[in-house]
């Protein structure tokens, strides 16, 4: 049996559970809803096209923090990593700046950014700098040392040594840190739209308690679920990409 088979087995297995139990039991659909009274109302919000505008919302929100999360830990990541009296100074007000939860952040970017996508971006671009920084530092410090001594026996420049030797050989060891920032990313957008969204998933979630809808939190929490897992193994097939066309490279 190959594994996406016991996949979705067990996928069907935890379903069928879960469905018997809300019939048999007799628990409240606002307790928890059936599956198939979830799929129910998935389908009508997706064939009634309210959904996707939230979807679209979220994505784009993940998308942007990412990025800018992404870019800068790098940037900042190989900095600290290149100039040692910038790391000695800098690295243990990154690690104190880290520690503050975001979400006790939420509200004072929602004063400085107001609501909607602008304060959610923020809030998701800083959860992502800190894996991304980390990740950096390690990948460019854990280097060969007799490469490093190759390349200073060819006279290479700092500069040459950096790009052609220490992030190509550190590469799989980033990317790692960007496959945690994108589960980190899609937790960011949605609770940054708990606290200032007016539009997206996590706002819609919030919407939807408030009219005490449980079937639509758990289609939502289902989009969202989905939404992280196709954004994951799109991360993890343009790594393997990458990482192949460097070793050919």
């Amino acid at each position: 049996m190959s594994l996406r088979v016991a996949h979705a087995l067990l996928l069907a297995l935890l379903l069928l559970g879960w469905e018997a139990y809300c019939r048999l039991s007799g628990v409240s659909a606002l307790v928890v809803p059936a599956p198939s009274a979830v799929l129910a109302t998935l389908w009508q919000e997706l064939a009634s096209g309210r959904l996707w505008p939230h979807i679209a919302v979220t994505a784009a929100e993940m998308a942007l923090g990412l990025a800018a999360g992404c870019a800068v830990g790098f940037l900042a990541g190989v900095l600290l990593a290149e100039v040692a009296v910038l790391r000695r100074l800098l690295h243990p007000y990154v690690i104190a700046s880290q520690v503050v939860p975001k979400l006790a952040l939420a509200p004072l970017f929602i004063v400085w950014f107001g609501f909607g996508m602008t304060s959610t971006v923020v809030i998701t671009a800083l959860i992502c700098f800190f894996p991304l920084l980390e990740t950096t530092l390690t990948a460019l410090d854990q280097v060969d040392p007799a490469k490093r001594e190759l390349f200073r026996m060819l006279r290479a420049g700092r500069l040459q040594t950096l790009v052609r030797l220490k992030i190509p050989a550190g590469l799989p060891v980033i990317l790692a840190g960007v496959r945690v920032a994108v589960v980190l990313a899609l937790v960011g957008a949605v609770v940054g739209e708990f606290i200032g969204g007016r539009q997206g998933l996590g706002a819609s979630i919030i919407a939807a308690q408030g009219m005490m809808d449980s079937p639509l939190m758990f289609a939502l929490f289902a989009v969202i679920t989905a939404l992280g897992l196709l954004v994951y193994q799109a991360t993890v097939h343009l790594e393997r990409w990458l990482l192949r066309r460097l070793s050919k490279g």
